[in-house]
């Protein structure tokens, strides 16, 4: 895949202008993705429109293109996947796997029930309760995990008997153009639209008359923006915002046999994860073996270009962030923090940072206040967990938390206490498709995934019949 184009009303549509994509391992463009203009968004969103009526009406005909969504995608899978190392980031086994499970999660989706519910039904009258398809749907989608996130909000919104216009990115726009590409030979025309831009793109796609649903997955600053612009034509939204995650050891763990999970619930995607370890609370009993646990896998882990065999963790995805991670860790150092391992970036080309383990550092400093998103990980010691609870809990997020412990019944009892939408007891980032996923506070509104994502893009229509 070297050319990318738009999908709209199931073709391919040229564009006059682009935009150059950045290799994050490399710092440099390596390919240019196409700028869409107001006037292709209206085509777009009036393919939609023209798509919906005969695609919401056959709900045999739209299990059955969730399964052929699926089908198509695995035999892309490889080729998608490098494009999405290249411009995201991420090891080529990891993003080869994005794909699969996107196709996964088409399946899955697939067999989820739509059928009416009955309320009442005796001599007088009959009560049932349908769940009625919106319209068009705007999705917009962030770039750690460009395919996935926007699958979970694809499928259900289709199988809902939606049309949708997505709208990814601009630093990780390629791979879900080619996703546009494959599904072209899948999905009738107008049903799956594919624009790639800037911010005014994102802002276009909000405001539109044709949208009723805004389905978002990014910061939080930006998912206010979002509500606001969708609040004076009272467009459903679906907001899936940032997070920063606390786990919780209390002292009766082993560090060696914990430590590698810790590691990764925090450093996964280079830390790039909004529902990753953000600030890693430790008895104080245990807690200097988990420092060096932690301090010597950051020290170990390859570090590379995601299309090299051996990296387990590529580059930070872009400048700014980049910039931002590097900012939070001189911040701490500079209010006192102990940098057990890595600290800045390695000096190579592009955006690559040291994975890093930061003690003597508390609430207070801003890598502890605020979501760092990227390979830097605080460590704070306590010495007794209702304070941890409380600790955990004193922030505007609430995405997801952990509790680690021997103990599972007393594990479960604590992470009940976390202010946050999924609570782990042993594990982290374990995301399943038969929960919802969604954020309490700051971190979101509504849900995505299962049946409660499937309603999330639908609305209720009560059938009252009389019978007498």
């Amino acid at each position: 895949m070297s050319e990318f184009t738009l999908t709209i009303d199931g073709q391919a549509a040229p564009t006059h202008q682009t935009i150059p994509v950045v290799n994050p391992a490399t710092g440099k463009p390596f390919a240019d993705c196409p700028d869409t203009t107001r006037a292709q968004l209206d085509q777009a969103m009036d393919a939609a429109q023209r798509a919906y009526p005969a695609w919401a009406a056959d709900e045999a005909a739209r299990r059955a293109a969730m399964h052929a969504c699926a089908e198509a995608l695995r035999a892309k899978a490889a080729e998608i996947g490098r494009v999405l190392t290249q411009e995201q980031g991420k090891p080529l086994e990891n993003a080869i796997g994005e794909v699969v499970g996107g196709a996964v999660w088409f399946d899955l989706t697939a067999g989820l029930p739509l059928d009416a519910e009955v309320l009442q039904d005796d001599d007088e009258q009959r009560i049932e309760l349908h769940r009625k398809p919106l319209g068009v749907v705007g999705a917009i989608t962030p770039w750690n995990f460009p395919i996935i996130l926007a699958i979970w909000k694809i499928a259900p919104a289709l199988l809902a008997g939606n049309t949708l216009v997505l709208k990814p990115s601009p630093y990780t726009p390629l791979s879900s153009l080619a996703v546009g590409e494959v599904l072209r030979d899948v999905l009738p025309p107008g049903v799956f639209q594919v624009v790639s831009g800037g911010d005014d793109l994102g802002k276009w796609v909000t405001e539109h008359p044709a949208v009723r649903k805004i389905s978002f997955t990014g910061s939080v600053p930006t998912g206010k923006k979002i509500a606001e612009v969708a609040a004076p034509d009272l467009k459903r939204v679906t907001l899936e915002l940032g997070g920063n995650d606390p786990a919780i050891v209390l002292g009766d763990m082993d560090p060696k046999a914990v430590a590698e999970k810790l590691f990764w619930g925090a450093f996964q995607n280079s830390g790039q994860v909004c529902v990753a370890i953000k600030r890693l609370y430790v008895d104080e009993a245990i807690y200097q073996p988990i420092v060096r646990e932690l301090a010597a896998l950051a020290k170990q882990v390859p570090v590379g270009d995601g299309l090299e065999s051996d990296t387990k963790l590529g580059p930070i995805n872009n400048a700014p962030q980049f910039e931002r991670v590097k900012e939070l860790v001189d911040d701490a150092v500079a209010a006192g923090a102990k940098v057990e391992a890595g600290g800045g970036p390695l000096d190579r080309d592009g955006y690559f940072f040291a994975p890093t383990v930061l003690t003597d550092v508390a609430e207070g400093v801003r890598i502890v206040d605020e979501e760092q998103f990227g390979p830097a990980l605080p460590i704070i010691p306590f010495r007794d967990v209702d304070d941890a609870i409380e600790r955990a809990n004193a922030t505007h997020f609430g995405l997801g938390g952990s509790v680690w412990t021997s103990d599972v019944a007393r594990g479960t009892d604590l992470a009940k206490r976390l202010q946050c939408g999924t609570g782990w007891v042993n594990q982290h980032l374990n995301l399943v498709p038969n929960a919802p996923f969604g954020g309490s506070k700051w971190s979101g509104i509504g849900y995505e995934n299962g049946p409660w994502g499937l309603a999330a893009f639908t609305e209720y229509q009560v059938i009252n019949v009389a019978k007498s």
